[in-house]
């Protein structure tokens, strides 16, 4: 496969929440940029790479303030790249953990949905507009199905 996905992980606290984390990573990266639905980013390319950067608070409220103007963490921010590199998708541990826990979901599974959710950024797709939140939402979830997760915009009872 075309697509190169490096993990670089900044905060201790990913590995001991998510075992095999490198491993599962680049199974979601290749899940959301190779959909049959969507045009390939890896079609007619040698190689295409990804960087997902694991992190914590303090690095994406920096970055959310310098890019988006917003003086807070977040949980997930996609940067697209140029030529063979797609780009990058950098994660809050603290913001991921924390909405899990409030959502009543598995530190696994919103991480996956995070990541699906970058990935579609890379190559494009964005929620700005109710027409496309729901574009996107509905390839997310698909995505993730095929990977054995539930529909992460589902209520929680």
């Amino acid at each position: 496969m075309p697509l190169e996905v490096t993990v670089t992980r900044l905060s201790g606290e990913w590995s001991k929440s998510m075992t095999g984390y490198k491993r599962l990573i680049e199974k979601w990266c290749g899940a959301a940029l190779t959909t049959p639905s969507q045009p390939s980013p890896l079609r007619g390319r040698a190689r295409v790479g990804v960087s997902v950067v694991l992190a914590g608070d303090a690095l994406l409220r920096d970055l959310n303030r310098t890019y988006r103007g917003k003086d807070k963490p977040t949980n997930v921010l996609s940067f697209a790249g140029e030529g063979r590199e797609l780009g990058d998708v950098i994660l809050s541990y603290e913001t991921v953990k924390r909405e899990a826990k409030e959502q009543k979901k598995n530190f696994t599974q919103h991480t996956a949905h995070l990541v699906v959710h970058g990935c579609l950024h890379l190559i494009g797709h964005d929620h700005e507009k109710d027409k496309d939140a729901a574009k996107m939402e509905k390839l997310e979830t698909s995505i993730l199905a095929k990977l054995g997760f539930p529909d992460p915009y589902a209520t929680t009872a």
